[in-house]
C-alpha cells in the first residue's frame, strides 16, 4: 500500500475538496485524484461521493479517516517540526497581507528570499479585503489586527509600525481656511476604510483628540481606491506615507493638518505554529532589514 495515497484522501478531507488541498499541497489536483482512485481500488470501497458542488464522505470513508486521520496529522506535524530545525531554504512560502502594506513592503523582500534561495518558491496573496487567519493554509500571514482570539498555538510579533497621515486634493482645499483640530474634518468629506470607526491624533504638545467615522463619502478596504477618490477630490484620506508618497511628490496630494500625528498603522506577523520553519524565518529576517530601511 501506498502511504501517500492515505495522506492525500486525509489532505483532501481536511480542505473540504480536492482544489484546496491541491493549493494547500502545491500538487496538481489530477495526482489527488490519482492517488484517491488508487486508494479506492486497492480497498475495494467507495471513500468519496464526488458531485459538482461538494465532496461527501461515504460511510466507509467516514471509518477511515476517523482512524487514520489523527496519525497522519501528526506524523505532518513532527515532520514540519523536523524541517523547521534545518537550515535548507527550500518548498512553496506561502504568504498573505493586506494591500496598502503588501505592495509597497513586501515585493523587495520576496524578490530578494528567492534570488539568494533558488530552490524556494513564493506565493504571495495581497488582500484588499481583512486578512483571512490561516484560513487556505498559510505559512506567515501579515495583519494589521491584534489577533488576541487567535488559537495559542499561533505566534505573533509586531514588525512593522507605519507611519499614516491625512491626505487631500489641492483642489478640494482651495477656499477653505487651514484646519486648525482635527474636529474640525467634520466639515470635509472623508474617506474611510472598511473597519473604520474613528480616527485618533496627537500633537507635539502632547495633546490627543479622536474623530468619530460615521458618515464619510466612500468608505473601501481597498486602499488603492480610497487614494484614487483622494486623487479625484473626493475626500480627505487616511493613508501610510508610503503609499502616497509619489502623488505627494507630484502634488496630486497635499497633507492635512500636518501638526496632528494620525496613529500608525501596526504590521503583525502571524505564524501558525510554534515551530518556525527557515524559509518563513529568512523571509522574516529581511522583512525586518526593510523595515529598518536596510535592505
Amino acid at each position: 500500500m501506498n502511504w501517500d495515497d492515505f495522506d492525500a484522501f486525509c489532505q483532501v478531507v481536511d480542505h473540504g475538496g480536492f482544489t484546496a488541498a491541491a493549493r494547500a499541497l502545491d500538487r496538481p489536483k489530477s495526482s489527488l485524484s490519482a492517488s484517491l482512485s488508487r486508494l479506492e481500488a486497492e480497498l475495494g470501497t467507495r471513500l468519496l461521493e464526488r458531485t459538482t458542488r461538494q465532496l461527501r464522505l461515504t460511510e466507509a470513508g467516514e471509518s477511515l479517516y476517523r482512524d487514520i486521520s489523527r496519525p497522519f496529522a501528526q506524523l505532518r506535524e513532527r515532520a514540519t517540526e523536523a524541517l523547521a530545525q534545518g537550515t535548507t531554504v527550500q518548498g512553496t512560502l506561502r504568504v498573505a497581507a493586506p494591500y496598502e502594506f503588501g505592495a509597497h513592503h513586501l515585493a523587495s523582500v520576496a524578490c530578494r528570499v528567492m534570488r539568494e534561495h533558488p530552490r524556494l518558491k513564493v506565493h504571495l496573496d495581497v488582500e484588499h479585503a481583512r486578512v483571512p487567519l490561516f484560513e487556505r493554509h498559510y505559512d506567515l500571514v501579515f495583519s494589521t489586527i491584534e489577533h488576541s482570539f487567535a488559537p495559542s498555538t499561533v505566534m505573533m510579533r509586531r514588525v512593522y509600525s507605519l507611519e499614516r497621515g491625512l491626505f487631500a486634493a489641492p483642489a478640494l482645499l482651495a477656499g477653505h481656511a487651514p484646519l486648525a483640530h482635527p474636529e474640525e474634518l467634520n466639515t470635509l468629506p472623508l474617506l474611510a476604510g472598511s473597519d473604520d470607526q474613528s480616527w485618533s491624533f496627537g500633537n507635539a504638545a502632547g495633546e490627543t483628540a479622536g474623530v468619530e467615522v460615521r458618515n464619510p463619502r466612500m468608505r473601501s478596504g481597498n486602499a488603492g481606491v480610497r487614494l484614487q477618490a483622494a486623487i479625484a477630490g473626493i475626500g480627505v484620506a487616511r493613508i501610510t506615507g508610503t503609499f502616497c508618497a509619489q502623488a505627494v511628490a507630484e502634488g496630486k496630494l497635499v497633507p492635512v493638518l500636518p501638526q496632528w500625528q494620525c496613529a500608525p498603522l501596526k504590521i503583525y506577523a502571524l505564524l501558525p505554529g510554534k515551530m518556525v520553519p527557515a524559509k518563513v524565518r529568512v523571509f522574516l529576517d529581511l522583512v525586518e532589514l526593510e523595515s529598518r530601511g536596510n535592505l
